[in-house]
């Protein structure tokens, strides 16, 4: 009798635990909403959408303009250099409740299909995990049902890294027409196809017609949950400033027998110079690199409530111990980073050969933070190569260089984009709280900064928006390298998130 009533109890939670959305809108609703908008996010999927090919973002921004009218917005094509964004107005729009803008970016991260395991990264897949922790592959179908099981993940390039939440956000909006149901916010959308290479179209567009995109507030899908699997506030995020630098050797690659240890190697000086950068426990040795972050009482109260589980951290990383920049994973995201992403110099493998190389480069990323941009830090970066005896140049040097400087330097500093936080206790904030914890009948995480870049301070600036990042795809999700995926489970969380803010009032 006793495990009668425990079992009924335990039914009547699961019928009422997201009883906080309205009538129509419960488990069973999404889910079907879900597994019927499944067809479309695999062949958004299946467009390549690498943003250094232009041929391929026009197809997305036509399929996704055509996707939007279809779910009652008024969408369009904004021209930009031949790589279009797609905006978007939701034809329920009052006039007279506040304006959320809303933001998603539908380009993705370059491949390398090689180290895929499977056929083709823009062809997605679905796969389960079997007994042995290995994925497998199983057919689609499997998928394409009310009942599929939420440890299902799809994997394909922009799986999660950002079609997901496009995917999510169309299916929210096929079940709010389903159920005749208007937002309780007026609905913007703005669908960016460079994020992934700093998002130069968006000052543009915003510059030609303000009033486009003239809102109360920005919400921004992109990022990870948080690994708890809690729905997840972002406060702000880090900015990224790509550095490349190039160190040069002699004119032409030589015989490394005829002169080794005569002509100077710029790999192991760039090697030298790079080492220098950082001490053994990864903190940046650049005088001043740190000197603007200043972490409040309040600050560390604000990461020691996020309920990271550090040693489950290490061992998905695989890793022994973390560098030491802060007192924890969440402090050391409040930091500005160094970051080498890339080396090259000579070749390796079945390309390498006996020589000193002619140069050697390296790829940087600097995470820049609100109050430590990426002028100041890549100023520094600058002023410490050349305190390294290095003369810089902005091109290959000349002869009379060569010959009057023995190291010699080459620093590009690429566009980037800025740092954004936002008041935690803002209007925007408990709006967002509120909307997440009624919908997922738990308190979010709140996040004062996330680690990664959006271009939220294109945005934010010229628009004087408040602003939040709402993440709502798995945290292992392989974003940015190989067999991306999204676990669908997130799917749905992501679509209860989603549908969570557009029904509660601004």
């Amino acid at each position: 009798m006793r495990l009668a009533a425990i079992l009924s109890l335990c039914v009547l939670f699961s019928a009422t635990a997201h009883a906080a959305l309205p009538d129509g809108f419960d488990d069973q609703a999404i889910r079907r909403a879900a597994a019927a908008s499944f067809p479309d996010y695999f062949e958004l999927l299946s467009m390549p959408s690498d943003s250094i090919k232009p041929e391929d973002i026009q197809k997305n921004a036509a399929w996704l303009v055509k996707a939007l009218d279809k779910r009652g917005f008024k969408a369009r094509e904004l021209e930009n250099k031949g790589k279009p964004l797609v905006f978007a107005s939701y034809e329920g729009n009052s006039g007279k409740r506040p304006v959320i803008l809303f933001y998603i970016h539908f380009d993705g991260q370059p491949v390398i299909p090689a180290q895929w395991s499977q056929k083709d990264p823009w062809s997605p897949v679905v796969k389960k995990r079997g007994p042995d922790g290995k994925w497998a592959e199983v057919d689609k179908s499997e998928l394409f049902r009310p009942d599929f099981d939420p440890e299902l993940r799809v994997f394909a390039r922009a799986a999660a890294d950002d079609k997901g939440p496009i995917g999510m956000f169309l299916a929210s909006f096929d079940l709010l027409r389903e159920k005749k149901k208007l937002p309780a916010v007026d609905v913007k959308l703005l669908l960016d196809s460079e994020e992934e290479s700093n998002s130069a179209g968006i000052p543009a567009a915003i510059a030609a017609d303000p009033a486009l995109f003239r809102a109360d507030a920005l919400v921004v899908f992109d990022a990870a949950e948080h690994p708890s699997g809690r729905p997840t506030i972002l406060f702000g995020n880090r900015g990224v400033t790509p550095l490349t630098l190039t160190v040069y050797g002699p004119k032409v690659p030589l015989h490394s027998g005829h002169y080794g240890n005569y002509a100077p190697n710029p790999a192991q000086r760039l090697a030298r110079l790079l080492a220098g950068m950082k001490d053994d426990d990864g903190r940046v040795t650049i005088p001043g690199y740190y000197d603007h972050t200043h972490l409040t009482e309040a600050d560390r109260k604000i990461m020691a409530e996020v309920p990271d589980d550090e040693v489950a951290l290490k061992k998905r990383l695989g890793i022994a111990e973390p560098d030491k920049v802060g007192a924890s994973y969440q402090e050391a995201l409040q930091y500005p980073s160094l970051n080498v992403r890339g080396m090259a110099a000579g070749g390796v493998g079945d390309k390498v050969a006996t020589i000193v190389p002619a140069q050697a480069v390296a790829e940087i990323d600097l995470r820049t933070t609100v109050e430590s941009d990426g002028a100041y830090l890549a100023g520094l970066v600058k002023d410490y190569i050349a305190g390294q005896g290095y003369f810089l140049v902005d091109r290959d040097p000349t002869d009379e260089e060569r010959a009057a400087h023995s190291k010699i330097a080459q620093l590009k500093i690429g566009k980037g984009d800025e740092g954004a936080r936002q008041d935690m206790e803002s209007r925007i904030g408990h709006w967002a709280v509120k909307a997440l914890k009624n919908a997922a009948d738990q308190a979010p995480v709140q996040l004062r900064q996330m680690g990664g870049t959006v271009p939220t301070a294109d945005i934010v600036e010229p628009l004087k928006l408040p602003f939040l990042l709402v993440p709502t795809v798995n945290a292992d999700d392989n974003q940015h390298t190989y067999d991306e995926n999204l676990r669908m489970g997130q799917y749905l969380t992501g679509m209860r998130s989603m549908l969570g803010l557009l029904l509660t009032g601004y």
